[in-house]
């Protein structure tokens, strides 16, 4: 019986806002993929998640990598970049950086890369055309650094056109609802060498559009444009939801 410890680390994504269950707490894709694990395995994996929603790329390195490592995981998976992505100025060379940073850290402790790419909500956001301009350009700056690896496994969802359409996106149209949580794990499962249940790739929900025109601004835009203009984060008081090893069984 293999022994998997699985540690997730990034921002929303990662931590899985959009997906949220009926009880009120926020699963997500990597919660769906690890109990998927579980059940393909055939036997219990150890689950950690240390993601944090609003984090930037460098942050989640600075913060949660070497908790993660600590923990001495079989398999990390790490995702960022897409806060980064709607700042000014963001230089986007440098956010690949941080992948490079994981990637090194994880070869020196023996520990297999899980490497992710966001869903594409550009369709969806003001300014949209910018934000898939600058993902496009990230996700070549980060699979340049990985070109030569085919040990690291790969479950890329940016350019999946199928994802970015507005069926898969929550109320914010930032964030993933759980049709898109569970598409993504889907690949995570796939990527990891497994089937995943068929229905995941298109998860019937009954979809309901969120707010429009100055209600989308007033409930989602003007919030985060305080946070900018304030310098906080809707992270900040926030802690992993996981931070120790979780025991998941097969169900």
């Amino acid at each position: 019986m293999a022994d998997v410890r699985f540690v997730a680390i990034g921002d929303s994504f990662t931590e899985g806002v959009g997906d949220v269950l009926p009880d009120g707490r926020e699963r997500g894709w990597a919660d769906i993929a690890a109990q998927g694990w579980a059940d393909a395995a055939g036997h219990s994996i150890q689950y950690a998640n240390l993601a944090i929603r609003g984090k930037l790329a460098w942050p989640i390195v600075e913060q949660q990598l070497e908790p993660a490592l600590a923990l001495k995981p079989t398999h990390l998976s790490f995702n960022g970049g897409g806060n980064d992505m709607l700042r000014p100025r963001t230089d986007l060379e440098h956010i690949a950086d941080a992948f490079s940073r994981v990637l090194r850290r994880c070869d020196e402790e023996g520990v297999t890369t899980i490497l992710l790419s966001g869903a594409n909500p550009s369709a969806q956001l003001p300014m949209g055309s910018l934000v898939h301009r600058r993902g496009d350009a990230l996700s070549e700056a980060v699979l340049r650094r990985v070109e030569d690896r085919p040990d690291v496994v790969r479950a890329l969802n940016w350019h999946d056109r199928e994802l970015a359409t507005g069926t898969y996106w929550s109320h914010d149209r930032l964030h993933m609802n759980a049709a898109g949580h569970h598409r993504v794990a889907a690949r995570v499962l796939q990527g990891l060498g497994y089937e995943p249940p068929k229905d995941w790739w298109a998860l019937n929900e009954n979809f309901q559009g969120g707010p429009s025109g100055l209600a989308y601004y007033r409930e989602f835009v003007g919030p985060w444009v305080r946070r900018r203009v304030t310098k906080t984060s809707s992270g900040d008081g926030r802690t992993a939801k996981f931070p120790a090893w979780v025991e998941l069984p097969p169900s």
